[in-house]
């Protein structure tokens, strides 16, 4: 009796022990699902810090997802409203602020993320909240040819004032893409709201007086770029990726080519762009997932990155490091790093998409060309783009 009993505890034993096992040994009891936006090329540094990370948390498995940018939204939007969402999802800004007015993010208490650029942080929130972690930025800096331009301009007053003396030297001062995508927008953010028809009249001026090509009302910032490689225009307001652009194809304008802050407004903010990560509000494992977005945003991994590509760090500490403060004198790229960096201290006012956007950019885009083209009064175009977007908004 006693070895019949004995042998029903030890069955009894065993069978609890499996299943303890295999409860934890089953890596989607605690694996945070991780969403990227078309990041493949850099595969060997996130699935670096991926094993980093799991070494020093044994108890948390992370699952790595590469999405094609083009598919990001369509399929963020339909897992985030699912019952299984991905626990950790990269996304832009503008997509993240629509999601969280959704009601579809968690939130983050603002003193897990004390790591980070303050500038970066206040330009995330969403009515006074956050939902998102910042992961890199970019900030346009101003590419110019030092044999065309002498004194580079701060701002687009002065941008107009030495147009005259590049034009007198067979180029023009800059192409400026006022019609691509949301750039007026953001130059128009660059000053206060009385003073948008100065901005308006300011180009239509420079354009008027051939100050800047005709082709201003068509063409794009890569097109620009091909003027300033074939030495038409003087400057251009661009990423610090396109110097490698310009050494490349056009070696004899690198030669004369340096880099400035970029042109600024009344307001004095500097222009940025900025990919971050947010966590699901239905995610299965929020925590776990915070703690994986703040370990691959830390001082080191931001540093690697940094040097891995063209983006800029956002953690403050990386942002201190002699990477981003000291530069070589002949190191072009080092330069335009350093001064791209700078400006991440300065953003506000940022730039906030608003409700229909791709509409209210092709209402101002449209506006504009009209103002350029002299299809009728500045004040009264304005006025009526104004309506449209009221409209809009309803």
């Amino acid at each position: 009796m006693n070895r019949k009993i004995f042998t029903i505890i030890f069955i009894t034993f065993l069978i609890i022990t499996g299943i303890f096992f295999i409860f934890k040994k089953t890596p989607s009891n605690n694996e945070v699902v991780f969403w990227t936006l078309q990041m493949s090329d850099f595969a060997p540094y996130i699935n670096g810090v991926i094993s980093d990370f799991e070494k020093e948390n044994p108890d948390i498995k992370i699952k790595w997802v590469d999405v094609p940018f083009s598919e990001g939204e369509k399929r963020t939007l339909a897992s985030v409203l699912s019952d299984n969402p991905p626990d950790l999802v990269n996304l832009n800004p503008d997509f993240s602020a629509t999601l969280a007015h959704k009601g579809a993010l968690w939130e983050i208490q603002k003193s897990e993320l004390s790591q980070f650029n303050e500038e970066i942080l206040k330009s995330l929130e969403t009515d006074g909240k956050m939902f998102s972690i910042p992961w890199y930025a970019t900030s346009a800096i101003t590419i110019y040819n030092r044999d065309l331009i002498s004194s580079v301009p701060k701002t687009y007053r002065q941008l107009s004032e030495i147009a005259p003396q590049i034009r007198k030297k067979g180029a023009y001062i800059t192409l400026p893409n006022i019609t691509e995508n949301d750039t007026m927008l953001k130059i128009l953010n660059k000053y206060p709201k009385e003073k948008k028809q100065y901005v308006y009249t300011l180009f239509k001026n420079l354009y008027s007086n051939d100050l800047i090509p005709k082709e201003t009302v068509t063409m794009t910032l890569s097109e620009a770029l091909e003027k300033y490689m074939s030495e038409n225009i003087a400057l251009i307001g661009a990423g610090a990726n396109f110097l490698n652009m310009i050494k490349e194809n056009a070696p004899q304008t690198y030669s004369k080519t340096d880099v400035a802050e970029q042109i600024k407004g009344d307001l004095g903010q500097n222009d940025f762009s900025l990919m971050n990560f947010v966590i699901p509000l239905r995610a299965k494992h929020k925590k776990q997932a915070l703690k994986f977005a703040l370990f691959l945003t830390n001082d080191k991994n931001q540093l690697e990155l940094a040097k891995l590509t063209n983006v800029l760090a956002v953690n403050k500490q990386t942002l201190n490091n002699d990477f981003y403060k000291k530069y070589d004198k002949n190191d072009l790229m080092a330069k335009a790093r350093v001064i791209s960096a700078g400006q991440l201290n300065k953003l506000q006012p940022v730039f906030r998409t608003q409700k229909n956007q791709k509409e209210v950019n092709n209402l101002v885009n449209n506006a504009v060309q009209n103002i350029l083209l002299n299809k009728g009064e500045t004040e009264k175009i304005l006025k009526e783009l104004d309506n449209n977007i009221k409209l809009l908004e309803k």
